[in-house]
């Protein structure tokens, strides 16, 4: 995201706006979670509060078994996965940005219902899978509304991890006229009528060349729902850790004008910046062969190739979540998803069994002191707390690498990230983003990974 203080796409994928607001709201009591999320979290004043997020992912052998195929195999083994095993059958897709119309063999694979424990205002899909050449995704939902009916089955993402071909997309202009689609988000259009999505079905259709034996597969696909109350602040967390993880830092400002095509260059860059820096810190490496098409005079060069590899050609720009998701899991060993968590304890939490976060937020320049700008919607990457329970991030929006360890005052930064209400520049109400955060993790955790991660909802 840029740097400056002007309005963003991404704002409109957060919780509507309404025109009275009735003030400053805690979090609230969001239902009885499910048994892949957390009973609750600690807020800062001990109590323990439902958690309003709900996680569902597939990612077992009995998992893929669980759903209805057509066409489609589960495979077991190290990391259990989903492939074609024969097409169901043959369609052409017309590329909206390149214009290119070609045929393809299909297969499909549809989750079994997932009634939410968090009956969602918002509903965001992730995905990992192996795409080669000759071969794509498509991920859709479907769900049922708390009146009883149903949702049209919503594209959420056609994606390859290449671009050679099909040019990864979000799709504009789905709505039922009870939710929409915002880029890579189901909102419920009017969350003040009480509406919620209630459950949800997930639909993978793979791709490949017709005639040929390519598959992609499918290691991980599930959603994030939520149910995040309207609120400007939120209670402070009581700090508990004090750690910083050694994660390679780069800045997205020295890419400024490199590859324009992508987002208008590096300034835009925040997202893919951040998703490399953790990638590397897991051990993740691009090949001299995979970066020979960037320019040889560019420093960092796996920032652009990351850029051009998350970037969303309908949303033109590289900060479409659930792709840098994806993205993040072409490394060997790694998954990626797309959650929210509810405290800075929960990245407490993380940290403290080595696993760092990406975090969205959106702030003034007076409101996150040290910051020395302000942005409608910035991803950045907390490695750590001080001794004071200070968040140590590495922010890409610095001049340099040298610069892009910051440490942030801890109330400053929990709220610009865990609000979804706040006052822009001209003193206009617009949406913060509730505590979105992307997770990179090894696909086999250690024991106390995991269990870091069933603590935030993530199994």
């Amino acid at each position: 995201m840029s740097r400056a203080e002007l309005p963003s796409r991404r704002s409109l994928l957060t919780a509507a706006v309404v025109t009275v607001v009735a003030g400053s709201a805690g979090p609230a009591s969001a239902g009885t979670p499910t048994a892949g999320t957390p009973a609750g979290h600690v807020t800062g004043g001990g109590r323990t509060a439902a958690r309003p997020v709900d996680n569902r992912f597939w990612t077992s052998y009995t998992d893929w078994r669980g759903g209805t195929a057509v066409g489609t195999r589960a495979v077991a083994g190290a990391r259990p996965g989903l492939l074609i095993v024969r097409p169901a059958g043959t369609t052409d897709y017309t590329d909206p940005h390149t214009g290119r119309t070609a045929a393809w063999e299909y297969a499909t694979w549809t989750s079994p219902v997932h009634r939410l424990g968090v009956p969602a205002t918002e509903v965001i899909a992730s995905w990992n899978a192996h795409t080669p050449a000759g071969t794509w995704l498509q991920t859709e939902l479907k769900g049922t509304y708390s009146d009883g009916t149903d949702t049209p089955w919503y594209v959420m993402g056609r994606w390859a991890a290449g671009d050679q071909d099909i040019r990864r997309t979000s799709v504009d202009d789905q709505s039922d006229g009870k939710s929409s689609i915002w880029t890579d988000t189901f909102s419920v259009d009017d969350a003040a009528s009480g509406l919620r999505l209630v459950s949800y079905r997930l639909r993978l259709t793979l791709y490949r060349r017709p005639g040929t034996r390519l598959t992609p597969t499918v290691w991980r696909l599930g959603a994030m729902g939520s149910d995040i109350p309207d609120r400007f602040t939120v209670p402070a967390s009581e700090p508990g850790l004090a750690k910083e993880l050694i994660v390679p830092r780069y800045s997205q400002e020295i890419h400024k004008g490199q590859y324009p095509e992508y987002d208008n260059g590096g300034e835009a860059w925040c997202s893919p910046t951040s998703s490399q820096m953790i990638i590397e810190y897991w051990g993740g490496r691009l090949t001299e062969e995979q970066l020979s098409w960037v320019d040889p005079s560019y420093a960092d060069p796996q920032i652009c190739h990351a850029a051009r590899y998350t970037f969303d050609h309908q949303y033109e720009g590289c900060g479409n979540w659930p792709f840098n998701a994806a993205y993040a899991a072409t490394f060997d060993g790694l998954a990626g998803v797309v959650t929210r968590l509810g405290s800075l304890t929960d990245l407490e939490t993380l940290i403290a069994a080595g696993i760092p976060a990406i975090t969205s937020q959106s702030f003034l320049a007076e409101e996150l002191t040290g910051a020395g700008y302000g942005t409608s919607g910035h991803l950045m990457t907390v490695i750590g707390f001080t001794a004071d329970g200070d968040v140590v991030a590495n922010d890409p929006a610095s001049d340099d690498n040298a610069a892009v360890r910051r440490v942030y005052r801890r109330r400053e930064w929990e709220n610009i990230w865990l609000r979804t209400k706040r006052y822009n520049a001209s003193g206009k109400v617009v949406s913060g983003t509730g505590g979105v955060c992307y997770l990179y993790f090894p696909a086999r955790p250690t024991p106390r990974q995991r269990k870091a991660l069933a603590a935030v909802g993530v199994r």
